[in-house]
């Protein structure tokens, strides 16, 4: 008898979508769907959009009676071009895909229509479902907020999630709790904007106040972390919470995108390159040992090489150590798109010159790690996850996944650190 699993959820894209992979996967199973597979696309890119028709194509192939559902962002924007593929059964809107009541409208065998996509600028509701875990994964993600309000230039994602949406503080934090009890100690903060959360609550509260009220309220949670921060939001509470709380982790993602004053204008950013230094140096004053992530994008339309320049060296002026580069993609109804475009090629060799500077980063950041004692998340397959994100590989037979254990940082090897157990002190 065949152990393939009847109904399969492959998620492309951003740790919100992974989240809410798990409150569709519920509201599947709910429905006894079986014998399907939905394609959860992500459409920051086109090679996002690219990776998510191959996934579909190699599903068909491999299991050719299985119902085909596509949702997501690149469902959303792009609804038609997946109905018109002969391989896709059922397209779904990033609304509806939340929509207990969809699902069980497609558990029916001849379910129609093929498309339910609505406008996702009228949506006023998140995820904000209850999730028990997350399907061989040491850390949860916590949603506590949707959409976003801001129109970068270059960016489509939110006409793909609407306006942004704030989960109330109550609502995190009984997911909070139900994620401890299932036994994780970590868990990632998550949403399209999440600096923006509070702004459509009574009162308008900011980020850091929720993160506060939630560390308070589950004292039993070891390490909370979290996802993308716009530089132009970062609150006072949030920063306060930076400098005191033990148990956020000392590793911030930045949405920097570029390190050029004219490209930031030009991409509509609300931040200019000195206010990133300046965020990065003021946290660096509040925590010591905080390190940084950041978002950059390379080859924007109308950037120079002096442009490009300045977006490099921003790198070492901020003190940036994990970087996720992205060569510039055109998004059809963006603004940027219809701006002067730059060598696909020149974009390919700018985005991997700042990869060479994010890998010149992070080596100089674990080499200063040798020899210190770490307190490391234990994930599968002997490897784990430092306090400050960094990747480590553990000590044959150490200890158990999910665990927090004390480890010594001894060596470097193909870009991970490699541990040894602490000595009790």
């Amino acid at each position: 008898m065949s152990s393939e699993p009847t109904l399969e959820v492959i998620t492309f894209g951003c740790r919100l979508n992974s989240y809410e992979s798990e409150v569709i996967r519920a509201h599947a199973s709910a429905a006894s769907i079986d014998n399907a597979i939905i394609i959860h696309t992500c459409a920051v890119t086109a090679e996002a959009e690219r990776q998510a028709r191959q996934a579909i194509r190699k599903a068909r192939r491999e299991r050719p009676g299985a119902r085909l559902i596509v949702t997501g962002c690149s469902a959303q924007v792009a609804s038609r071009a997946y109905a018109d593929m002969p391989e896709v059964d059922h397209v779904v809107g990033n609304a509806e895909k939340l929509d207990p009541d969809v699902w069980k409208l497609l558990a029916q065998p001849s379910a129609k229509p093929k498309v339910q996509v609505g406008d996702i600028m009228l949506a006023r509701e998140t995820a904000g479902h209850l999730v028990e875990g997350f399907d061989g994964r040491t850390r949860a993600f916590l949603e506590v907020q949707g959409g976003c309000d801001h129109r970068c230039t270059f960016c489509i994602i939110p006409f793909g999630r609407g306006p942004s949406r704030s989960i109330a503080a109550s609502r995190v934090i009984e997911q909070a709790r139900l994620l401890v009890a299932a036994g994780y100690r970590e868990l990632v903060v998550t949403g399209v904007d999440i600096t923006s959360w509070g702004k459509d609550l009574e009162g308008t509260p900011t980020l850091g106040s929720l993160l506060r009220d939630l560390l308070d309220s589950v004292p039993d949670l070891p390490r909370l972390r979290l996802s993308s921060l716009d530089p132009a939001e970062i609150d006072p509470d949030l920063q306060r919470l930076i400098r005191d709380e033990p148990r956020l982790m000392p590793h911030l993602h930045l949405s920097v995108q570029a390190g050029d004053d004219l490209t930031l204008k030009r991409m509509k950013r609300r931040h200019s390159r000195r206010d990133v230094i300046e965020v990065a140096q003021h946290l660096r004053s509040l925590r010591s040992d905080i390190v940084y992530g950041a978002d950059l994008i390379a080859g924007f339309p109308t950037e120079t090489e002096t442009m490009f320049e300045n977006t490099l060296q921003l790198v070492d002026e901020a003190g940036l150590t994990y970087l996720h580069v992205f060569p510039y993609s055109p998004r059809a109804g963006t603004p940027a798109a219809r701006m002067p475009q730059v060598d696909r090629n020149i974009r390919k060799e700018r985005a991997k010159r700042l990869r060479e500077a994010g890998d010149a980063a992070l080596g100089r950041f674990l080499a200063s790690q040798i020899g210190r004692r770490q307190s490391v998340l234990v994930e599968q397959g002997g490897m784990g996850r430092t306090a400050h994100f960094a990747t480590m590989r553990l000590p044959p037979g150490g200890p158990a996944v999910s665990s927090i254990a004390e480890i010594v940082a001894t060596d470097i090897e193909d870009g991970l650190l490699v541990g040894s157990m602490a000595e009790a002190a």
